[in-house]
């Protein structure tokens, strides 16, 4: 992991924690952020690592950084003239005008590439490929379904994580969606199919996730 990586993903864990937190801070119940930080540092580093795993897998590497958003439409000519971070202004600013009722931690994407050996597997030592868009889909696939199945595993535990589940949940379902460079629209580009059951199957889990 180089450490520009490291760094956003350390800033990604910072605002998930207070995102997470912030509801319980208006109350005054500031004993609850060490635990709310343990929770992003693990559904944060189990959801990248995860990617990381299947990046392997395909004998590929996948890098994660801060998300950015450049475009305001689908149009070529609706480009902001730089970009903004939008993994910090819009779960921010959603939580803060919610007072924390609305939770939205896309913070990360992530860029994926083949590394040599598998051009090299492939086509011999000098030659190159490109992973495709369907490699790339199951990649961002790895890190929702981990984040999911963390969530579960979580709420079954006999120590009172329900919490823990529901960051799961919106977590899975925040970076769901398929806007910009978010992991559910490099799912979506690579198999709409598996975009529609994963969606589907992460709507269920976080609508009754939000219920607890």
């Amino acid at each position: 992991m180089k450490n520009r990586e490291f760094l956003h993903i350390l800033g990604a864990i910072i605002l998930f924690s207070m995102i997470g937190a912030l509801s319980f801070l208006i109350e005054g119940r500031w004993d609850i952020l060490p635990l709310v930080f343990l929770f992003a540092v693990i559904i944060i580093l189990v959801s990248v690592f995860a990617k990381k795993l299947m990046a392997y897998a395909l004998d590929a590497d996948v890098e994660h950084e801060i998300w950015n958003v450049s475009r305001y439409g689908i149009k070529k000519h609706q480009k902001l003239k730089k970009e903004i971070p939008g993994g910090i202004i819009f779960p921010i600013f959603l939580s803060i005008f919610s007072l924390g009722l609305i939770k939205f931690p896309a913070f990360l994407t992530y860029e994926a590439g083949a590394l040599k050996r598998r051009a090299a597997k492939r086509f011999g030592v000098y030659s190159f490929t490109e992973l495709t868009e369907w490699h790339n889909g199951l990649i961002g696939t790895a890190g929702i379904v981990a984040v999911l199945i963390l969530g579960i595993i979580a709420y079954f535990l006999p120590f009172n994580l329900e919490y823990f589940s529901k960051l799961s949940a919106y977590y899975a379902l925040s970076n769901l969606i398929p806007i910009s460079k978010l992991d559910g629209s490099q799912i979506f580009f690579g198999s709409r199919v598996l975009w529609t059951a994963l969606a589907l199957i992460t709507l269920i889990i976080s609508l009754y996730a939000m219920i607890l």
